[in-house]
């Protein structure tokens, strides 16, 4: 393989090689499922679903693990404020993310598993952690002891003198640097039996457990948005390494979605659900914009960015149907090397969306220039790459999407063709206030009109 990524770790990019020849492990950080899934949220799932499909296209055999986060502060705070049952909140919520990822076409992890169910896992490696002294049990708390990890802050940079792991006081412990495993029993609260007393996990705990149970103890690529670097990925790290296992080789963090310079979040209030904006642009438009810029940086969002990034990709769109349409069929091609060597370049997402408008507009030259075999070639490879970045707009996913509103857009186009040949016969008898009516009226309408040599042809603004 000739991919490179940026390790955080290491703070260099480096070749990509599997830890088995032929078969790639990658354990991503999942959802905390707490609220309705926010455009913030799902952008690591965006990002790394690119990662998977591109190792998939070099033939590796990808095992693909994404945790749920389903139990922690934050949920039993809310279900609490709600009044509800904690496994009703929680579940409720687990649903709305995994119809967020269905929507914006990520595909479903290998397997999906959700840390109430790898209590077991959890325990034993705490156990291990005592044995080898790493780690300590006190009033009904387990702690992992951070300064019996030399290497601590290798991840992040943070020298030890400077850790504050954002946690309230425990009982027991022993060092403020320390950071919790295990919580002890609060009364209302779920617990689990351990041999140290009853309690639930801490959040970093959950993933080393889990991340070494279906991966092994040392495996190919851990991923997160950058705001789990310290201390959750830290964290992970610690504990796995403390307890003898190699845990990730190579660690890929994306960057936030930020409004106004600062991390989209619920405590800023500037969220924008799924569901919401979704109202205003199709799941493909959405999947294109949160995946157009490089995955390690930031994204500001802004509704104008949004609705140029809808544009652009209906555009490829355009020119993939209308291929189609004049040609009966556009198989699918292959990438070029141009794109490959984006993608292999730690995932060159802008670059390869270059290569594809650039090889866009060769198609449209030959599409008007009648060559139709040259512009069904260019439009399989056209497919063939944006089917690595999941937006392949013939995958069956997309045209599943779009089948509801086939017979309405039939519709619409009897209307619309009767107002094109209205406009084509006033042109002709030049009574351009007509021709020029006729435009207005589809342009106020959200109705765009090319007009080529083989005669006008129409499509819906971004967000129609």
């Amino acid at each position: 393989m000739t991919l490179r990524l940026y390790d955080t770790e290491t703070r260099a990019v480096r070749d990509f090689v599997p830890l088995v020849p032929g078969h790639a492990s990658v354990y991503l950080c999942g959802a905390t499922v707490q609220g309705e899934p926010h455009i913030g949220h799902v952008r690591s799932g965006v990002a790394f679903d690119v990662l998977r499909r591109w190792l998939s296209a070099q033939g590796l055999d990808v095992a693909f693990v994404r945790n749920v986060t389903d139990i922690d502060d934050k949920i039993l705070r809310k279900a609490a404020e709600a009044g509800r049952p904690w496994w009703e909140w929680k579940s409720t919520y687990e649903r709305a993310f995994n119809r967020a990822y269905d929507a914006l076409g990520v595909l479903p992890p290998s397997v999906e598993p959700r840390a109430t169910g790898h209590i077991t896992q959890m325990v034993e490696l705490m156990q291990r952690l005592i044995d080898a002294g790493h780690a300590y049990a006190a009033d009904g708390n387990v702690y992992f002891d951070v300064l019996s990890y030399p290497e601590y802050g290798s991840l992040s940079g943070h020298k030890l003198e400077d850790v504050h792991q954002g946690e309230s006081a425990g009982q027991g412990k022993r060092d403020p640097r320390d950071f919790t495993m295990w919580k002890a029993e609060k009364p209302g609260e779920p617990s689990w039996p351990t041999p140290w007393g009853r309690g639930r996990p801490g959040w970093h705990l959950e993933c080393s457990a889990m991340a070494g149970y279906y991966l092994g103890g040392t495996f190919d690529i851990h991923c997160g948005g950058m705001d789990l670097v310290f201390p959750h990925h830290e964290n992970e790290i610690a504990q796995a390494k403390a307890a003898g296992d190699g845990f990730a080789r190579y660690w890929l963090h994306n960057g936030w979605v930020t409004m106004g310079g600062e991390k989209m979040s619920k405590s800023l209030g500037n969220v924008l659900s799924i569901p919401n904006v979704l109202e205003h642009v199709r799941p493909q438009e959405l999947r294109y914009y949160l995946g157009s810029a490089h995955y390690r940086s930031m994204l500001e969002y802004s509704d104008a960015a949004l609705q140029e990034a809808a544009a652009a990709y209906r555009g490829l769109e355009s020119f993939v149907l209308k291929t189609r349409d004049r040609a009966g069929d556009v198989p699918l091609g292959t990438w070029t090397e141009a794109f490959a060597a984006a993608l292999d370049d730690d995932l060159g997402v802008p670059k390869a969306l270059a290569e594809i408008h650039g090889r866009r507009s060769e198609g449209n030259k030959a599409l008007d220039a009648g060559d139709l075999d040259a512009a069904v070639h260019i439009a399989g490879q056209v497919r063939a790459m944006l089917g690595v970045l999941g937006l392949d707009p013939l995958d069956p996913h997309w045209l599943e999407q779009s089948r509801d509103e086939s017979a309405a857009l039939a519709a619409l186009d009897v209307l619309v063709a009767a107002e094109l040949e209205r406009r084509q016969i006033a042109r002709a008898e030049k009574n351009w206030a007509v021709a020029d009516e006729v435009r207005d009226r589809m342009a106020k309408a959200g109705i765009e009109v090319t007009d080529t040599p083989n005669g006008p042809e129409w499509s819906l603004k971004a967000g129609q």
